[in-house]
């Protein structure tokens, strides 16, 4: 599968599916450079898609794609094999965002030369996303394909254990959300202190968005960090000392994160 000028496949990308994910996703790629004319979408509305893609409800009468992406909800899998079977040939690659939904079950449903798992997260619309990338044996052609792909999105990493997919998604899948509701949280703490709550919330995120670049610029880990800024005896010091009694704020993230793995498990399951 060779690639194109850009960096991207060459050939024909179907989408099954174009929800927030994946229309973040198809709208990124164009961005960097991938021929809307070279994209198929195929959902239930026909609606919503970037200028110049294809939309479509229905499979067209034509070979199989060079990629094909499910980027529909996991419990709409075996509407995404029914709607599928009659397609002719199989896709070189097959890449699946379907949270919790394992390599078997989509080789038991699905034809490919190669699929690949792929779990990125919403800030990939602004190319600074994470996506986490499986595939057990896939040759490297497929491999390089999927990351041609995850590379414009922001970080990309292959896991090589499936098993350790469920808590990679808790993290990095369901983790902006979390981070999202930390964020809430910190301006409406300021504005219980009694600062407007739009000023609350501007310095929240400003604050948030500083930290993140420095902690991933820093060459010492997000503690070290944490501790340079609280100097003994100071205002951050105090409050540190909050989040660190009991482990408290590392006993909800765990909390919070096995939630979320395990209802992984139970889609995962739901699928075969």
């Amino acid at each position: 599968m060779a690639c194109s000028a850009k960096g991207f496949p060459v050939g024909p990308l179907w989408l099954i599916g174009c929800g927030n994910m994946g229309g973040a996703m198809l709208r990124r790629w164009i961005a960097a450079g991938l021929d809307p004319m070279s994209v198929t979408v195929i959902t239930r509305s026909g609606k919503g898609v970037p200028e110049g893609v294809r939309s479509l409800t229905a499979l067209p009468d034509e070979d199989a794609p060079a990629t094909l992406m499910l980027a529909l909800k996991p419990q709409q899998i075996d509407a995404a094999q029914a709607l599928l079977a009659p397609m002719k040939g199989a896709p070189k690659l097959l890449l699946s965002i379907l949270a919790g939904v394992d390599h078997a079950a989509l080789a038991g449903r699905f034809e490919a030369d190669a699929i690949v798992r792929a779990m990125p997260n919403l800030p990939v619309a602004i190319g600074k996303g994470v996506t986490s990338l499986y595939t057990p044996g896939a040759s490297a052609e497929a491999t390089a394909a999927a990351e041609a792909f995850a590379a414009p999105l922001g970080h990309y990493e292959w896991i090589a254990d499936e098993a350790h997919f469920d808590a990679v998604t808790a993290l990095a899948g369901c983790g902006p959300g979390f981070v999202f509701r930390f964020a809430d949280a910190l301006a409406k703490a300021g504005a219980a202190l009694g600062l407007p709550a739009d000023q609350a919330a501007r310095l929240a995120i400003a604050t948030l968005e500083g930290s993140a670049i420095m902690a991933a610029d820093a060459d010492v880990s997000p503690a070290v960090l944490a501790d340079r800024v609280a100097s003994p005896g100071g205002s951050t010091r105090e409050g540190m000392n909050v989040l660190d009694r009991d482990d408290a704020l590392v006993a909800l993230l765990t909390e919070t994160l096995s939630a979320s793995e395990r209802r992984n498990a139970e889609m995962a399951a739901a699928a075969r």
